[in-house]
């Protein structure tokens, strides 16, 4: 980026080659829309060029570019009409099940799972995104949100007890436990 930012504008390719993944797996989990993932994914990466001179030697990378995309999902959401989230055409999870009818219960609990995340506050599900997806710590959260790390502890906390409840909700009360989902299944 610091070559980027010096007027080598060629290297951009290199950083798209490097993260343009990690920028689309976030974005398509918060917009739970790929279509919608792949026009903003363009987006930050054009926002990168313009914005260049932005980029501060003593921030990480990865932080700066991921203020960059949650600005563009931002202003993505804002220019289109909002509709509401479904679970419809989801991001696609390899199934490990060795048979079908475990495969049948493993994808109806995946959907119900996605369901869950989809329905939590966006707030909420970019923090469980960013932990659980973008392995990120939460010191690291808490720069890129502006807020203290020990608040980001909380609401990923609050986060996963709510996704949990939501969860119960979708499947009539059954309990949801360590012991009773698969363990290869992981928050969406």
């Amino acid at each position: 980026m610091r070559a980027v930012r010096g007027g080598d504008l060629g290297r951009l390719g290199e950083l798209f080659d490097r993260h343009h993944r990690a920028v689309h797996d976030y974005l398509a989990r918060m917009t739970g829309d790929r279509a919608s993932a792949d026009d903003i994914v363009q987006d930050v990466f054009m926002r990168m060029l313009k914005y260049r001179h932005t980029f501060k030697d003593e921030v990480r990378f990865e932080l700066w570019m991921f203020r960059i995309a949650r600005n563009a999902r931002v202003d993505y959401v804002r220019a289109r009409a909002r509709q509401p989230l479904t679970s419809d055409g989801e991001i696609e999870h390899p199934s490990q099940a060795p048979g079908p009818a475990r495969v049948l219960e493993q994808n109806e609990e995946l959907a119900r799972l996605k369901r869950a995340m989809l329905l939590l506050r966006e707030d909420r599900r970019e923090l469980l995104i960013l932990t659980r997806y973008r392995e990120m710590k939460h010191e690291e959260i808490a720069e890129l949100l502006g807020v203290d790390a020990g608040t980001i502890k909380v609401r990923v906390h609050r986060a996963l007890a709510e996704l949990r409840s939501i969860y119960l909700k979708l499947t009539d009360g059954q309990p949801w436990t360590a012991r009773t989902s698969p363990a290869h299944l992981r928050i969406i």
